[in-house]
This record gives structure tokens, C-alpha cells and sequence, in this order.
């Protein structure tokens, strides 16, 4: 069987301190670089991004394809991934945040596990954490992520997220969605789960996308996966420990931009009203309420500021709606598929 194509899609905005090393460890792949397409969408970078990416481009010849496309507006994480797209021919993709550093095999090792179940739409690999300092790497192998795990409170987090690893993640198994820091994807999933021609909720603009998208592709059909033999690194720019208390609760909360704090409220409750099945939200109701009620008096006490999102939440209702309605038609996972993600 021969090796087929791959799409490594990156989108940037002021990486000047990540992007050289993803780039190194893209340039690092085992996977044959004649079966690799690298495209790179720079949304209005200020820094240095740009001279180094295109330092970076006769490195790149050695991949089948290498495109790079400039922005002046910041389209946001993922709708810059949907421009990508338009240059994308791989059998799969990559969609990659600048601030991640790729494990040599992780293409060779995604396309093995992809080939293997044509009805996996996405992939998750075995995350850990990275950070940098001075320009000096320091790898750990303190997990980052390995998917979205999503509670009855529709509460949503990264699995694993700040433990050490001690083989805990070993195992491959099926997970309710992909995180976006570099999920793999089936490029004929990302065509099936378009809606009227969208892969991503533009509105949205930036945070929660991911969530959106991955919990779409679950209702179309397809599954996600989590690879521990896949493996990459994320220097995450906001939380980087667990909670243990409200104390910690809050301080964690307070290492996060206020925007995406507001941004992550409204978004993730869009996400809820686009695809969650009316029945399922009244059987969970009361840990629903709990939670809302909860983050509701903690948002008026501490993060008056998140409560600005509400105006925009509220004009935009209907249009996310009649979203609703257009997905639903196309949904094929029954309410009791999808209410088994609901722990």
C-alpha cells in the first residue's frame, strides 16, 4: 500500500518566539517530505514571524507542496484554517497552533492508525508540555492534553491535563472530541461535517471552534480517537496546572486573558445550543443548573468584564439556531450515542 498525501496546515499570528522550532520539527518528519504539504497563513504577525518563515521556505522544498499566505486581519485560529483548506489536497490533515512541537514519527505514526479504521474522522495524540526559555527547550513529560472529556454539567476539559505521565495514557481508546492544539484529521470528514458550505462558526472567531467542530463531527458520524503512540508538545499560553481548590480555581482563571475568558462562556454555550439534543440537556438538567448557577455568582462577583459577552450572545441567538436546525438535519448519532460522552 503506498503512503498517501498529507496536509500540514499552520496558522500564526505574532509566533516569532514558537515558530522556528515547529517548523524544525515539521522539516524533522520520517514520513516521505514528496508526500507532505506544508501550508502557512500568517494572520497579521508584527513580530519577526514572517522573516523567519521565510528564511524557512528553501528548507521547505523538500516537502510536495509549500504555500504561504499572508493576512493583514487576524482571521482567528480556525477560520484561518478553513483558508488553508483551499490549498489543501492531502487524504489527511493536520491543523497545527504554531506553539506545538511535532515527535519525528508523528505523521507516520497518525497515517498508520488513520489507514487502519476508515470511520476515524480525528485524531488526538498523546500531548505533553513544553516551554521555552532563553530559546532553550525544556521538554517534560507532564500531559498536556489527550482530548476533551465533557461531564453531565456539560463541563468540558482536557484529559490528563497538568499529571505527570506514568503510562496512564497508554492505552488507545475512543474520546468525545479533539482538542485543537494539533488534532489529525480525515480531510473527507472535514468536507462531510460542512454546514452550508462552513467548516467553522465565524462568529466564534477565536476559542471554543474546536470544541464546536470536533462535537459536530461526533453527531455526523464520525469517530474520534486518542493515539498514545502519536506524540507532539504544546507550550499552552494560558492554564498549565490542575485545580485543587477555589483557590486555585481563581487563580488559574486570573492567568487568562479576560477576553478569552468571555469569549470561552459565550462560545462554549453556543456550542451546547448548536449541538447538544434537546433531551439530553433535560435529562442532565439539574447538573446543567447547578453549574450555570454557579458560574453565574462566580462571574458577577470576581469577572463583572465576561458579562459584556451577553449582549453578543443574545443578538446572535437566532442565527445560532437556525444553525442548529441545519445541523440537526444531518445529524445520523442518536441522543443515547452521544449521551454515553456525558460522564
Amino acid at each position: 500500500m503506498s503512503n498517501p498525501l498529507v496536509t500540514i496546515n499552520l496558522v500564526v499570528l505574532n509566533g516569532e518566539k514558537h515558530v522556528r522550532h515547529c517548523l524544525d520539527a515539521v522539516l524533522a518528519q520520517t514520513y516521505p517530505h514528496e508526500l507532505i504539504e506544508l501550508n502557512i497563513l500568517d494572520n497579521g504577525s508584527n513580530d519577526k514571524t514572517k522573516e523567519i518563515i521565510e528564511s524557512f521556505e528553501l528548507q521547505a522544498l523538500s516537502f510536495k507542496q509549500f504555500n504561504f499566505v499572508e493576512s493583514k486581519l487576524n482571521l482567528g485560529m480556525w477560520p484561518g484554517q478553513e483558508e488553508l483548506l483551499k490549498y489543501s489536497s492531502g487524504k489527511y490533515v493536520l491543523a497545527m497552533a504554531v506553539d506545538v512541537m511535532l515527535d519525528k514519527n508523528f505523521v507516520s505514526k497518525g497515517v498508520e492508525r488513520m489507514e487502519s479504521d476508515g470511520n476515524v474522522g480525528a485524531l488526538e495524540a498523546k500531548i505533553y508540555r513544553y516551554e521555552i526559555s532563553n530559546d532553550k527547550i525544556q521538554m517534560s513529560k507532564i500531559i498536556d492534553t489527550c482530548g476533551f472529556k465533557i461531564f453531565k454539567s456539560r463541563r468540558v476539559i482536557n484529559i490528563g491535563h497538568g499529571e505527570e505521565d506514568h503510562g496512564q495514557f497508554n492505552k488507545y481508546s475512543e474520546i468525545f472530541a479533539v482538542e485543537g492544539a494539533a488534532p489529525f484529521f480525515r480531510a473527507e470528514a472535514l468536507k462531510d461535517i460542512r454546514v452550508k458550505g462552513e467548516l467553522v462558526d465565524k462568529d466564534f472567531f477565536w476559542y471554543g471552534d474546536d470544541l464546536d467542530l470536533a462535537w459536530r463531527m461526533r453527531l455526523f458520524g464520525w469517530k474520534e480517537v486518542f493515539d498514545p503512540d502519536v506524540v507532539a508538545w504544546h507550550d499552552r499560553q494560558t492554564t498549565k496546572t490542575l485545580k485543587k481548590n477555589f483557590s486555585d480555581f481563581i487563580r488559574i482563571r486570573r492567568g487568562i486573558p479576560i477576553k478569552k475568558r468571555g469569549l470561552d462562556w459565550r462560545n462554549t454555550r453556543w456550542t451546547i445550543i448548536k449541538n447538544d439534543y434537546i433531551i439530553n440537556i433535560l435529562k442532565d438538567l439539574p447538573a446543567i443548573l447547578k453549574r450555570e448557577i454557579q458560574m453565574a455568582g462566580y462571574i458577577i462577583l470576581f469577572e463583572p468584564a465576561v458579562l459584556l459577552e451577553i449582549p453578543k450572545f443574545i443578538f446572535l441567538l437566532p442565527k445560532m439556531l437556525v444553525r442548529r436546525r441545519e445541523i440537526m438535519k444531518r445529524a445520523t448519532a442518536k441522543p443515547a450515542e452521544m449521551r454515553k460522552w456525558f460522564n
